[in-house]
């Protein structure tokens, strides 16, 4: 007999979750470049919004999230009635297993994928299935041939954070083609908007039923700090995920600023355009140094090092500019720094360190 409470199977198997840092010792002017936040903010529209909102803080959110959901079917041609809204997509992907995993289920994610998704599956007692990836790259074969009767969920990001590639949709197409059809597939498609002509996997939501595409405001919206997020699938999936999301989950708050942020598109376009030619020239002036850098297709790009020690020596030398990165270890890749798009000053900053670090001139 048990003496005290005993957590659910899985719980005390969970690393916590480490945030970038956001403070370097000794330093007041930090640019931090290791959470993937928007160099630009937010847009006006979204800060009219927030303000606004503040008259009605003594009411209680609708629990339906409509206003948003129809904003969000506006600007993405979608259908409103098939979207779910969450504290962040994070949320949304705990809906998802929550509903269909549970002890004794595997959960299939990869090798680099991001660490969020083996903590879900361990908050349900399910069983996380890691499988290779091909050069920092999904593999779909090596998911497909990992897949068992226990298979439940499947995790791919894409564009994949921190490798910052992705797959196309032919193969995304083919990985849903592949899958039982009781297996759930995610696209997390926090950066979509990222990667031109990319639709985040809404046309293959709309072919199979067993398909969720998340997305979130926290990125190309500069929304971080508000924590909204959203989920695209079959009106059936959706029905089941409402049951086990809390009725005011969103503030209306939240809720306002979103919606006011998702219809600025001219906003949302200038950060795209400013993310794309600064993170072409980033990645363009770290392989003139040497350092290995795969096409990105999102907000940062993942500076490859020599060997693990040259990546902690190059580190260092950025907070010693005041420069926060994000190394990326945690997630296999020992010898790698995770680098956040900033800005033309804070591009060409880093640069500069690193240069420097590597004795060129």
């Amino acid at each position: 007999m048990t003496t005290k409470p005993q957590p659910q199977p899985g719980i005390m198997d969970i690393a916590l979750y480490v945030s970038g840092e956001s403070k370097v010792e000794g330093k007041t002017e930090v640019l931090k470049l290791s959470a993937n936040e928007n160099p630009y903010g937010f847009s006006d529209k979204a800060k009219e919004a927030y303000l606004r909102s503040a008259v009605n803080l003594h009411r209680y959110p609708n629990t339906d999230h409509a206003p948003l959901r129809e904003a969000i079917a506006e600007i993405h041609g979608i259908d409103a009635g098939r979207i779910i809204c969450g504290v962040g997509s994070d949320e949304v992907l705990q809906f998802i297993v929550h509903s269909y995993a549970g002890v004794g289920d595997e959960v299939i994610v990869t090798e680099h994928g991001f660490s969020m998704y083996p903590i879900l599956a361990r908050m349900v007692g399910a069983t996380p299935v890691e499988v290779k990836e091909k050069t920092r790259v999904v593999d779909v074969d090596s998911i497909l041939s990992a897949v068992t009767p226990k298979t439940r969920v499947v995790f791919i990001a894409n564009p994949a954070n921190p490798t910052g590639t992705m797959i196309g949709e032919d193969e995304l197409y083919r990985l849903a083609k592949g899958l039982p059809r009781n297996v759930i597939l995610v696209i997390d498609s926090a950066y979509a908007e990222f990667a031109e002509g990319y639709d985040g996997g809404k046309a293959i939501v709309n072919e199979f039923a067993n398909v969720v595409m998340t997305r979130t405001f926290s990125k190309l919206h500069g929304l971080g700090g508000m924590r909204i997020g959203w989920g695209y699938a079959q009106r059936e999936v959706i029905d089941v995920l409402n049951r086990v999301r809390q009725p005011f989950n969103l503030s209306e708050t939240q809720m306002t600023v979103a919606a006011a942020a998702v219809r600025d598109t001219d906003f949302a376009e200038r950060c795209v355009r400013e993310n794309a030619r600064w993170r072409d020239w980033l990645r363009n002036a770290l392989v003139q140094m040497g350092v290995g850098c795969d096409e990105s297709y999102a907000n940062f790009v993942l500076a490859r090092f020599s060997n693990p020690d040259e990546a902690a020596a190059c580190n260092v030398a950025l907070k010693a500019d005041g420069i926060i990165v994000r190394p990326v270890g945690s997630y296999k890749l020992p010898n790698c720094l995770r680098i956040t798009v900033g800005d033309e000053a804070a591009c060409r900053r880093v640069i500069h360190v690193i240069a420097t670090f590597k004795g060129i001139r």
